[in-house]
């Protein structure tokens, strides 16, 4: 059985999607199907390391300033290439394709001309996630067209959570779907021991745009600071706020404690969560994103970091009904929640045996091979359908 992947990210660019899509693409090959993943190149200097017994297609295509697929153009640089890639491409049995709507429409256009089913990561809701950085009535609405009629033509969605499947339907996305939670590799993310810093090292791995409101932990270290000298605060990844961030690292006076690192590789950020006090994930109330969850939580955990989390959806409830008291916290998003919050890790951080006890549980619960093992088998019902 042919099993073809469509994403514009994969290993080894540093995304969530790309360790995701990858931990798939090597369950359905040790499950004896080939496998062909139609991507792009990654960011230049990136070394290429594709997955053993994975055919993977890589092309040029369009990027921001932070060297991330993102925007109108950067996603028509990949769509319309694709519809040639994949119309002259050896036939498959299934297609599984990562968003965002326009590829997934591609995917269905393809998918109808060669009579073959295709499934969708469908972890977001992008029309939503697009309402929080445009006020465009046209764009928003055509958006919403053009996501509906793709996730509508796919055989199945594997979402993040049950309320994201509850938006699909509250918008006409009538799909059958499953929800497959997410994880963590936990052949990166486990836990080994390293010297915990003497200050406090709190740390914000992951997107940090509009929705995610990660502003609220720059004012809230702005206070911790005070009562913990020399504690510090590292951002790394990408997102449309990082200028809007640094600017208010400048105005409190917090820049010389402040980092902002590009995104990096699992392998390199792994020892980082592991050595964190505590690590630091938000999403902010009120624009129409409260049911998203904030998966990062998951690469935390699984090297025993504990997560303080600002915001509202799905992670709220997580944390606090977690089995494990050493997970973490969920606070409303507010800054003197997040100070509170953030100072108590500080004064009273995890011991070395707590957090390879957290790990231990996280690895259990939230590994990424479990979750591929779940999609591969619903895709390969639907492929031999």
């Amino acid at each position: 059985m042919h099993i073809t992947i469509v994403s514009r990210v994969f290993a080894p660019e540093v995304s969530a999607a790309s360790g995701i899509l990858q931990s798939w693409a090597e369950e359905f090959r040790d499950r004896g199907c080939a496998v062909t993943v139609v991507t792009v190149l990654p960011p230049r200097g990136t070394t290429l390391t594709d997955p053993q017994g994975i055919r993977v297609r890589r092309a040029p295509v369009l990027r921001d300033r932070q060297k991330y697929v993102r925007g109108y153009l950067a996603y028509l640089s990949f769509d319309i290439p694709l519809l040639f890639r994949l119309a002259f491409a050896r036939r498959t049995d299934l297609y599984v394709v990562e968003p965002p709507p326009t590829t997934v429409a591609v995917v269905r256009v393809i998918a109808a001309l060669r009579r073959t089913p295709y499934v969708v990561d469908a972890a977001d809701l992008w029309s939503d996630a697009a309402a929080m950085a445009t006020e465009s009535r046209f764009v928003l609405r055509a958006l919403r067209i053009v996501e509906r009629w793709g996730l509508n033509g796919a055989r199945h969605l594997f979402a993040a959570h049950e309320p994201l499947i509850r938006r699909f339907r509250e918008v006409g996305i009538q799909t059958p779907a499953t929800p497959i939670g997410f994880g963590a590799d936990t052949s990166v993310f486990h836990y080994s021991k390293h010297p915990m810093p003497a200050t406090p090292v709190f740390v914000y791995a992951g997107t940090y745009s509009e929705w995610h409101g990660a502003s609220v932990f720059l004012d809230a270290f702005a206070l911790v600071a005070k009562k913990h000298p020399g504690a510090t605060l590292t951002f790394i990844g990408n997102g449309q706020d990082r200028e809007l961030l640094q600017r208010r690292a400048a105005e409190l006076g917090i820049t010389e404690t402040v980092a902002f690192r590009s995104p990096i590789a699992p392998a390199e950020l792994a020892p980082i969560l592991a050595a964190a006090t505590v690590s630091l994930a938000s999403l902010r109330p009120g624009h129409g994103y409260d049911y998203a969850f904030t998966t990062k939580v998951y690469s935390s955990l699984a090297v025993g970091c504990p997560v303080i989390f600002a915001g509202v959806g799905p992670t709220v409830p997580f944390l606090r009904n977690a089995d494990n008291p050493d997970a973490g916290v969920a606070v409303d998003y507010d800054v003197s929640a997040a100070a509170e919050a953030m100072d108590r890790a500080a004064t009273s951080p995890l011991t070395s045996e707590a957090r390879s006890q957290l790990s231990s549980w996280a690895n259990s619960k939230y590994s990424l091979t479990a979750i591929a093992s779940r999609v591969v088998d619903t895709s390969l019902t639907i492929a031999g359908r």
